[in-house]
C-alpha cells in the first residue's frame, strides 16, 4: 500500500455534503489537503509512472467523487434526494458544476489542476469509447492534472447507469491500471454486523470472498444523500480485487492513514489477475438490452472453446436492441452464460437463425459474413 504509485480514491456524498444538501467546503478542503500532500510526499520526482534522471515517480491520484446530486439539492430547493430520474438529472446538472468548481479552487491551493471526466456505462463497454476514456485519463495524469471522475448523472438513463460510484471506482481502477483503490466512506471499515450493535467488530482483512461468508452487510450510513451503501462497497472491492487491484475501505477522516499504508479500515487482498480491460466493464457495467438463446453446440463453442457466436448456433432472440448493444447469451434452459456486444439489430437476427455464415453471405451479401458476437466482444459469466 505504501508503495502504490497510482491510486484511485473514491469518496461518497455523505463525506462531502451536509445532510440537507449542499457542499461542505471544509470537508472538501480536508480531503484535498490529504490527496495533494500525499501526491507530493516523495519530493516531486518526475511525473508519470516511471521517470528518468533520478528521483522516484510522483504519486498519481484519480479521484472518483460522488456529490453532484447532493450538491444540487439545496440550490434547487429540494429537501431530500428525489426518487425520479428527471429531478435527479436536474440536481446533478446544477451540482456537478458546483462540485468541480470547489475541487478546482481547493486543489489550486497546491498548484494542482483538475480535469472533469464524466462517464456512463455506454462510454466504457464499447471499444472506441473505452479507448477514448483510457487516453483521456492517461493524458490528464501525464500532464500533472487530477482527474475528477463521476457518473454522468445529467444524461444517464436507467439503461446506461452504473448505479453507484463504488462500482465505477472499481472499474476506473482497472481502466487506469491503478496500484490501489481506496474507498472512503462515513464508517471506518467493514464490520461483522451492525456497527451500532454491541459485540460487533471491524474486519481488518479480507483475503478471499469466503472470508465474508455469514457476514451481514448493511447500509454504510444514514445521511440519505448518496445512492450506495456497504453492499455496493463490498461488491466494488470484490470486482477490483478479482481484477488484481487491492482495496482499502476506510473512513474519510482516516484518508491519510489509508494512503500511507497504515493499518486502518478493511484491506481487501488481490484475489485475481488483471483481466482484459474492456471486458471487465462489459461484465460489470453494462445492462443487456436483449438476449440470444444458444443451442447446446453454440454454448460449448462460446464457453469451452472461447469462440465467436455465429448465426447457426442461435435458437431464439428477445428484446429490442441495435448493433453494438450489449446482449445476454443464454443456454436453452434460460441460464445466462455470457454477455457480448451484438453486431446486428434485433429485427435482423430472426432471418439469420440457424443459417451458416457462407450461406448468409451468398444470399444477403458480404455485410452478413461476420459473427453475431465476436469473441473479442464477449465475456463469460460466472455460473
Amino acid at each position: 500500500m505504501a508503495d502504490a504509485r497510482r491510486i484511485v480514491v473514491k469518496v461518497g456524498s455523505s463525506s462531502l455534503t451536509t445532510a440537507a444538501g449542499g457542499l461542505d467546503a471544509d470537508r472538501v478542503d480536508a480531503l484535498v489537503d490529504v490527496l495533494a500532500k500525499h501526491a507530493a510526499a516523495d519530493g516531486g520526482g518526475p511525473r508519470g509512472r516511471s521517470g528518468s534522471g533520478g528521483g522516484a515517480p510522483q504519486r498519481e491520484i484519480v479521484l472518483v467523487s460522488s456529490g453532484a446530486i447532493a450538491a444540487g439539492l439545496a440550490p434547487l430547493g429540494l429537501p431530500k434526494r428525489p426518487r425520479d430520474l428527471a429531478r435527479q438529472q436536474a440536481a446533478a446538472s446544477v451540482g456537478q458544476g458546483l462540485l468541480v468548481a470547489r475541487y478546482t479552487a481547493s486543489f489550486a491551493r497546491y498548484g494542482r489542476r483538475v480535469g472533469q471526466v464524466l462517464l456512463t456505462s455506454d462510454d466504457t463497454s464499447r471499444r472506441a469509447h473505452y479507448r477514448n476514456a483510457y487516453r483521456t485519463l492517461e493524458q490528464l495524469l501525464a500532464m500533472g492534472a487530477v482527474p475528477v471522475v463521476n457518473e454522468n448523472d445529467t444524461v444517464a438513463t436507467e439503461e446506461i447507469r452504473f448505479g453507484d460510484n463504488d462500482r465505477l471506482a472499481a472499474l476506473v481502477a482497472h481502466l487506469v491500471r491503478a496500484d490501489l483503490l481506496v474507498l472512503l466512506s462515513d464508517v471506518d471499515g467493514l464490520y461483522d454486523g451492525d456497527p451500532a450493535s454491541p459485540g460487533t467488530s471491524r474486519i481488518t482483512e479480507v483475503t478471499s470472498p469466503r472470508d465474508l461468508d455469514g457476514v451481514e452487510i448493511g447500509s454504510a450510513g444514514s445521511a440519505g444523500v448518496g445512492s450506495g451503501g456497504m453492499v455496493t462497497k463490498v461488491e466494488a472491492a470484490r470486482i477490483a480485487a478479482a481484477a488484481g487491484v487491492p482495496v482499502v475501505l476506510a473512513s474519510a477522516t482516516h484518508a491519510a492513514d489509508a494512503l500511507a499504508g497504515r493499518r486502518t479500515g478493511t484491506y481487501f487482498h488481490r484475489t485475481g489477475r488483471r483481466a482484459a480491460g474492456r471486458l471487465l466493464w462489459l461484465a460489470h457495467a453494462s445492462t443487456p438490452r436483449g438476449a440470444l438463446t444458444l443451442d447446446d453446440g453454440a454454448v460449448r463453442a462460446v464457453v469451452q472453446r472461447r469462440m465467436s457466436l455465429l448465426a447457426a448456433g442461435i435458437a431464439g432472440v428477445e428484446g429490442e436492441f441495435a448493433a453494438g448493444d450489449p446482449v445476454e447469451l443464454r443456454d436453452e434452459r434460460g441460464v445466462a452464460v455470457a454477455r457480448g456486444l451484438v453486431n446486428f439489430d434485433a429485427k435482423e437476427i430472426p432471418q439469420l437463425l440457424g443459417r451458416s455464415t457462407p450461406e448468409l453471405a451468398r444470399e444477403l451479401g458480404p455485410a452478413y459474413e461476420r459473427e453475431i458476437v465476436h469473441r473479442d466482444d464477449l465475456v463469460l459469466l460466472d455460473s
